[in-house]
């Protein structure tokens, strides 16, 4: 769910501070107010300041706070949980913005109707373990470090693969805590006739496509104008305030606030992207790995303003510089073809060419459009997508009849 509420006029400071005190206990490991509602794996706070939405566009919309989550369950629960799991913290952040119920007016249903009123509609997400619940995600991660356990305390020696995982079998069977292990868990899988599907639709196209390509590249990318700077351009002050939120556990988040180029062929162009990036989500992207990258939890772009901007979310393993690497190693063309219809992308040739392969030029395009996150919650930091996935493939295999090399690769997950 993706929110995007105006801030009082005045109130920014007063919303910057609470915001910060949020943050630092966070940092403190105080996490009470999102552990009791269980169902979160991440949420955060941007406070959309009005240089990053009124200079870099030339509009005068002022600053916004904006809020992004990763939920189980339907979104009339989701925000219920949030205005009666965390009242104040509600109150205290969205008194700062415009409209919000008086204080005698607020109530648990008000408080969620206010809320829902800001929603925005998400052009695409990704999930790197579709299905996965909060409470199974920590569970199986419980059971995975259990087994971990047994297997370094054991002697197992002149026993066989199968023979251990028998015995690792009858020793979760026995305990109470893990009968829920016994049940396993569906995991998705490639959806080939979907992908077939998909594969007739551009066929039939291409040649559509092919024109469309070239009109954008005649028409509107030799006269583009790239952004120019080099990372060690990038003022330093907002590279620290960035950097001040990073590196802080085994994963990280990124928000970007970026403006749409003003042709109306950028805003088609970027729709039928989206809608061609759900197809390979939906169908293909569904065992942990985005374009082949295995370190994202979660992704999601959003447009606002009447498609003027473009906010991205993402969780992910590691550091920006590795993570935005990976991207232009292995998915630079679809990197490209989307965010090429953004003001001062790197020089782009044909839609899918350039752009995001000048890295140099890339990274530091990267951080100027990167927002500083007020407040991120991550409900597992310790675990990466690998051990996500990896964990859910441990609670499969445990009650099942291995073959001796089924079993020793059950025993390789450890």
């Amino acid at each position: 769910m993706t929110l995007v509420t105006p801030v009082i006029h005045g109130s920014h400071d007063r919303l910057d501070a609470y915001l910060k005190s949020i943050r630092q206990d966070l940092e403190k490991g105080l996490q009470e107010p999102f552990e009791t509602l269980g169902n979160i794996h991440y949420a955060r706070w941007i406070l959309l300041e009005p240089e990053e939405a009124d200079t870099k566009a030339g509009t005068h919309i002022g600053a916004r706070l904006v809020f992004s989550s990763d939920f189980d369950g339907s979104e009339d629960d989701h925000l219920m949980g949030l205005v009666s799991g965390c009242p104040d913290l509600i109150d205290n952040m969205y008194s700062c913005c415009k409209e919000y119920p008086a204080p005698g007016a607020r109530t648990a249903e008000s408080r969620k109707e206010y809320l829902r009123r800001w929603r925005v509609k998400m052009a695409a997400s990704f999930v790197g373990a579709p299905g996965r619940a909060l409470p199974e995600v920590r569970q199986e991660s419980e059971l995975r470090n259990y087994i971990w356990n047994f297997i370094h305390k054991g002697n197992w020696t002149n026993l066989s693969a199968v023979d251990i995982h028998t015995k690792i079998k009858a020793e979760i069977s026995a305990r109470p805590e893990f009968q829920w292990a016994k049940t396993p868990v569906p995991l998705p899988r490639i959806k080939w006739l979907g992908m077939a599907l998909l594969g007739i639709i551009l066929l039939v196209l291409s040649p559509l496509i092919l024109i469309w390509i070239l009109l954008i590249h005649f028409l509107y990318e030799r006269s583009d104008k790239p952004l120019g700077l080099t990372p060690s351009q990038i003022d330093e002050a907002h590279v620290r305030k960035l950097e001040e939120y990073e590196d802080l556990e085994n994963q990280n988040q990124f928000t970007q606030v970026l403006i749409m180029k003003p042709a109306k062929m950028r805003v088609i162009t970027l729709q039928g992207l989206m809608l061609f990036a759900k197809s390979l989500i939906k169908n293909l992207f569904v065992s942990g790995k985005l374009m082949g990258i295995p370190t994202i939890h979660f992704a999601r772009w959003v447009m606002i303003d009447d498609n003027k901007r473009m906010l991205f979310f993402s969780n992910f393993d590691g550091s920006w510089q590795q993570y935005l690497g990976d991207f232009i190693d292995k998915s630079g063309w679809g990197l490209t073809g989307i965010w090429s219809n953004t003001v001062n992308f790197p020089r782009t040739r044909f839609l899918f060419t350039g752009g995001a392969y000048d890295e140099e030029h890339f990274l530091a395009w990267s951080r100027y459009y990167q927002a500083p996150t007020a407040i991120w919650y991550c409900a597992y930091p310790h675990l990466s997508i690998k051990n996500v996935m990896n964990n859910s493939y441990i609670r499969n295999e445990l009650m099942q009849e291995l073959s001796e090399k089924k079993a020793q690769q059950f025993l390789q997950r450890f």
